[in-house]
């Protein structure tokens, strides 16, 4: 089914921006032409493909619909690159899913590697951003697990090692007499979100199995770190982020040498990876000099 650039464009922008007025600021065209657009593109499909609120959003279709668009943009470009054309129509966008801890330590230095790209993120804990990528919504993401989603390409990254870590007064004051399984089943300890299971296997495979300590919910990386350094409570930092800490006093090891290595993987859409052949190559140079290589 061939789609109407321009309405594939206008869709694209309402889901991004989340109005069809900001939209229509981007493509230099009135909100009415914005709606036109997206009605035929509707009427061609059969299917809506805006939920209209505030902001908008899209159904699966018009998820679908959208990167699409977005994969025509890019390999659109990579033809442009091969022929050696000039011009073109300014740089492509790309939705990438990756987790916290990553985008706040080495990904955005591959971001900022390659030229004529708008990065569109999508954060997620990296046991569960290969869900993105089965659902289409996602050109390559940032994964643990490195066994392929089907349709994509898995190339090992490294390993980003975590560190259990608290203040020096938390220490003290939570276990004087050592991480017993007794005194950890009662540290607070902090969680990045529902998804967040790192405490619990460190616990696991460190103190003892079925421990619930209370916890805070703190959804930032830095947030980890400066609460872990102001005695809110432990987390698992990763351990190049933590390390001029640990080196000051600022921060202390539950358990020294207790690192919980977390393996990483770059999956990218099979289809599409001749047209990001430029980002994975900047995604493992940046991998290689951040992550621990095997």
């Amino acid at each position: 089914m061939w789609m109407d650039p321009s309405q594939l464009a206008a869709l694209s922008a309402v889901l991004r921006l989340g109005s069809f007025e900001a939209a229509a600021q981007a493509l230099s065209v009135t909100p009415s032409a914005v709606s036109q657009r997206i009605k035929a593109l509707e009427d061609r499909t059969g299917t809506a493909l805006v939920l209209r609120a505030s902001p908008c959003t899209g159904t699966a279709a018009g998820l679908r619909i959208a990167k699409h668009a977005e994969d025509i943009g890019l390999l659109e470009a990579q033809l442009a690159r091969e022929l050696a054309l000039e011009g073109g129509s300014g740089p492509v966008r790309l939705r990438i899913a990756v987790n916290a801890d990553s985008l706040a330590s080495w990904f955005i230095g591959a971001m900022a590697a390659v030229e004529g790209v708008l990065f569109d993120l999508l954060v997620d804990d990296q046991d569960h951003s290969a869900e993105w990528l089965k659902r289409g919504e996602v050109s390559a993401a940032v994964t643990a697990s490195s066994k392929p989603v089907t349709g994509f390409e898995a190339t090992p990254l490294g390993t980003l090692d975590y560190a259990a870590t608290a203040s020096p007064e938390f220490m003290a004051r939570w276990f004087a007499h050592g991480v017993t399984p007794e005194a950890a089943a009662k540290a607070p300890c902090m969680i990045f979100n529902a998804k967040d299971n790192l405490q619990r296997l460190w616990l696991e495979r460190n103190v003892a199995p079925g421990l619930s300590p209370p916890a805070h919910f703190l959804p930032s990386t830095q947030a980890f770190i400066d609460a872990a350094a102001a005695g809110l409570g432990w987390g698992m930092n990763p351990l190049p982020m933590v390390e001029a800490d640990i080196r000051s006093g600022r921060l202390v090891p539950l358990i020294a040498g207790s690192t919980l290595p977390v393996p990483l993987t770059w999956q990218v859409a099979r289809v599409m990876a001749p047209a990001l052949a430029e980002v994975t190559r900047a995604v493992q140079k940046s991998a290689r000099q951040y992550l621990t290589q095997d």
